[in-house]
């Protein structure tokens, strides 16, 4: 029995010691030694024009799956970029097309130039991300490629004004015309795209609008490098299938499953603490597409949904509005955006407790007006939830204290004897009604709700440039008040951290193993470690979490006349 807990205890330690080196590696730029190293991607000027996202399959009926990509030439006419300021973002959009390339977010500063911002869409030899829709269905109809006109306006929203539009018409092509109007509104990330299309022809017809939001398989780097990383990639959403993402690399593998066709649902590209999304909240046939870009100089990726518009008869005209929302992952707000948008916020498996945690953390913080004093009052109402099973645990523990040296005398005298010593100890935890692992049983049980918990602090974009008092003025960013030592953030909430591991260590029952002595000794100091790279606010949250655990357990020690040295 010793044997197999020391050999456990020695993987465990060993295992400890790989994941601090892997996160090291990661945080100094260098490969992981469990993920393949990231392929830069280029998307020049020249490149984005030869990588352009292919235009679904035209039909009478409504496309489940995408089509070839029609002929694609080089534009006759230059195509104009317009910016676009709002109270909350900076845009670029592209005549060409009326494509939104570009959306800075001006609430969020940018991690890793404080002076600048987050930038969510984006065209740049760095990175490719955007949001196309256009018409398909008719040869030749204007899709994303299409040079379109601009309508002169503002380009800045003024004080008092509530809303700010900006408007493309593209030429006739296909004997179609579409004129696309964009529709920013103050203090909103969702933007109103209003879609008119006016048969031009001397023929009715009946073309498909398509929406899609594009982009490549960059990933941004975890703000901290010991942190687990969250999903990135497309997601598609309907009523009867719900939630569903899809890997970049089932798409390469062609192997991406999700619901191709329904009444209802959206779209979706997810990214740590941000998401872009196509959204239209009326029922309606629509099919859904997920699939890598064909000829494209790096590896992109598009998802999007295709409407069937009504047959237009010669002179006539159809109106479609969606909503393309780009910005933070709010939950609240985005649950009142369209059903099931609040999903895009990555709660990994813990989803069903994760949820009810933040709703209970977002309430503490609406009382308290801060998010690090709430995460203390939420850590400081799970412990009086879970008191009394933790007060078993510690009951426990206390008991093994206070039978550990008639333990320890027992062992030296029948050390050549293991089974006898067996059968001796089992007699002394049955007459002092001592139960080995009822110090665990109890922790186990709540380790679901404090992993839940982990999950809401790591996804939460609230966190993310909030702060608590004094020199924490990120939740998200690693403390690292003392500065750097050997590119490892050296920080005060980190240390106190782990000396109350070592605490705890010390109120717990000696093992009666040297060995494994040492190595309980050892395990609070290396998971430290991992600390110092952890957001402050998941520091805060174990730091609180273990002051009051030492409380309670330092005061059923007392209680039980155990000694707490």
């Amino acid at each position: 029995m010793t044997d197999i807990r020391r050999t456990v205890l020695w993987v465990v330690f060993t295992m400890s010691l790989v994941l601090i080196w892997d996160g090291w590696q990661k945080h100094n730029g260098h490969p992981s030694m469990f993920s393949p190293v990231p392929v830069a991607k280029q998307a020049s000027a020249a490149g984005s024009a030869a990588a352009v996202p292919a235009v679904p399959g035209a039909s009478s009926t409504i496309a489940a799956a995408p089509g070839a990509a029609p002929a694609a030439s080089a534009p006759a006419v230059a195509s104009e970029k317009v910016e676009i300021t709002t109270d909350l973002v900076k845009a670029t959009l592209d005549s060409q097309g009326g494509s939104l390339v570009r959306v800075e977010l001006l609430k969020h500063a940018d991690p890793h130039d404080p002076s600048g911002h987050v930038v969510v869409l984006n065209s740049s030899a760095q990175q490719l991300y955007k949001a196309e829709s256009g018409l398909t269905g008719v040869a030749n109809a204007p899709s994303h490629l299409t040079v379109m006109s601009v309508q002169a306006g503002e380009r800045e929203l003024k004080d008092g004004a509530n809303a700010l539009t900006v408007r493309f018409e593209s030429p006739e092509s296909g004997g179609l015309k579409l004129v696309k109007t964009y529709t920013f509104t103050r203090g909103s990330y969702a933007i109103t795209v209003k879609h008119e299309v006016l048969n031009a022809s001397g023929a009715a017809v009946q073309p498909q609008l398509y929406v899609q939001l594009v982009r490549d398989s960059h990933v941004e780097a975890k703000l901290s490098s010991m942190a687990p990383a969250n999903f990135t990639g497309p997601a598609v959403y309907t009523d009867k299938a719900k939630f569903q993402k899809v890997e970049f690399d089932a798409i390469e593998k062609d192997k991406a499953e999700y619901e191709k066709r329904a009444n209802d649902g959206w779209v979706a590209m997810v990214q740590h603490y941000f998401t872009s999304a196509w959204l239209r909240n009326t029922a309606g046939d629509r099919g859904f597409f997920v699939r890598k870009q064909p000829d494209a100089v790096s590896k992109q990726y598009a998802v999007g949904m295709v409407f069937p518009l009504a047959q237009l008869a010669p002179g006539a005209s159809v109106t479609t509005e969606d909503l393309l929302y780009v910005g933070p992952q709010e939950e609240n707000k985005l649950a009142e955006l369209a059903p099931g948008l609040q999903l895009v916020k990555d709660y990994g498996i813990f989803k069903a407790l994760s949820q009810p945690l933040f709703w209970l953390l977002d309430q503490l913080h609406k009382i308290l007006g801060n998010w690090g004093w709430a995460i203390v009052v939420l850590v400081i109402l799970l412990k009086i939830a879970f008191y009394w099973l933790n007060a078993s645990a510690y009951r426990s523990m206390a008991k093994m204290k206070a039978v550990g040296p008639r333990i320890q005398e027992l062992r030296e005298r029948l050390k050549d004897k293991p089974q006898q010593m067996q059968q001796e100890m089992m007699r002394i935890y049955k007459e002092e009604k001592v139960n080995p692992i009822g110090g665990c049983l109890p922790i186990f049980l709540q380790m679901p709700f404090f992993l839940a918990l982990y999950w809401v602090l790591l996804s939460s974009v609230e966190m993310r440039g909030a702060p608590w008092i004094l020199w924490i003025t990120d939740l998200s960013q690693p403390d690292s008040l003392f500065g750097h030592f050997l590119s490892a953030p050296i920080g005060p909430l980190p240390i106190l951290m782990t000396l109350t591991s070592v605490l705890q260590v010390a109120l717990n029952p000696k093992a009666p193993d040297p060995m494994q002595q040492k190595m309980m000794w050892i395990m609070p100091l290396a998971f430290g470690v991992m600390f110092f790279f952890f957001p402050s606010g998941l520091v805060l949250y174990w730091l609180v979490n273990n002051i009051l655990s030492i409380a309670q357990q330092w005061m059923i020690n007392k209680q039980l006349g155990v000694s707490n040295k």
